[in-house]
Parts: structure tokens; C-alpha cells; sequence
């Protein structure tokens, strides 16, 4: 007859290397479970799958221009940057770009970490420099004061 064990595991160990992060690109909030032991080159491409499945007209900047970014093809090798807050609970503060290798970097090494923000964008060229385009959600004061 067989014999078996119960070994217990603590629930943080199964999920220790896998986190939830909110990656924002305009008017868009991007829930993604991410591998924190993977690679970045890993989590941009599966970023981008999503977006391309989700918005294949494009990702809108802005509420009031509703102008759409394409999501670029992984045939055309796109580059991404990403950025985390300057001050976390702050978003007047700013953002930092995060330094990393697409091919080497893991995201726990890149500061991504659960229900972490991240914003991101599409580049030109690697060495371009970011703009990060994210909008906020406004109270109903702050828009009807946008009206005016």
C-alpha cells in the first residue's frame, strides 16, 4: 500500500515569484501576472500580445484628443521603456525611467513588484528619450472645472 505525505507550503512561496502589476499607457490601466524571475523581454512581449488583443485599433492617449497609439508588431522588433513613480503614492512627482536589458533583467531585478504602477511606452530607437503618457482619473470638480 502506497504511502503518502502532506507536505504543507505556505501560500507566499507558490506566489513569490509572481506579481500583479498595473501598467498604464494613457487612459489605460493594463492588469498583467507577471514572472518576476522571467525576462523584461518576456513581459514586453506578452504586454504587447494582450494590447493587440484587447485594442487593435490602438491605445488612447487622452480623453480629450482620444488620439490612438498603434501597438507595434513583434515582427517590426519593437522597443518599450518603462518607468516606475518618483514618490509611489504621488503621481505629481514624476516618473523614473527604469534602466534594464531586455534579454537579462528580470523584472524582480527592474523594479517590478506586486501591485506595482508601471507606465510604458513604444520606442523609436532604444536610446530615445521616454514620454510617459498617462492620465490620471479626475474627480468630477477637477473635470467640470475642465469645462470652463
Amino acid at each position: 500500500m502506497p504511502v503518502y505525505y502532506l507536505i504543507p507550503i505556505k501560500r507566499e512561496t507558490i506566489d513569490d515569484v509572481h506579481a500583479s502589476v498595473r501598467f498604464k499607457y494613457g487612459i489605460h490601466t493594463i492588469y498583467l501576472f507577471v514572472d518576476l524571475m522571467g525576462t523584461m523581454a518576456t513581459v514586453g512581449k506578452d504586454l504587447r500580445e494582450l494590447l493587440r488583443d484587447r485594442y487593435p485599433e490602438g491605445l488612447t492617449k487622452s480623453f480629450v484628443t482620444l488620439e490612438k497609439t498603434p501597438v507595434p508588431d513583434e515582427a517590426s522588433k519593437p522597443n518599450m521603456a518603462y518607468a516606475v513613480l518618483n514618490v509611489s503614492n504621488d503621481p505629481t512627482r514624476g516618473w523614473k525611467r527604469l534602466q534594464y536589458d531586455d534579454d537579462e533583467t528580470t523584472p524582480a531585478n527592474s523594479e517590478l513588484k506586486q501591485n506595482g504602477i508601471v507606465a510604458f511606452t513604444f520606442l523609436d530607437d532604444p536610446n530615445d528619450e521616454a514620454v510617459f503618457d498617462v492620465e490620471w482619473p479626475k474627480d468630477d470638480e477637477e473635470l467640470e472645472d475642465a469645462e470652463e
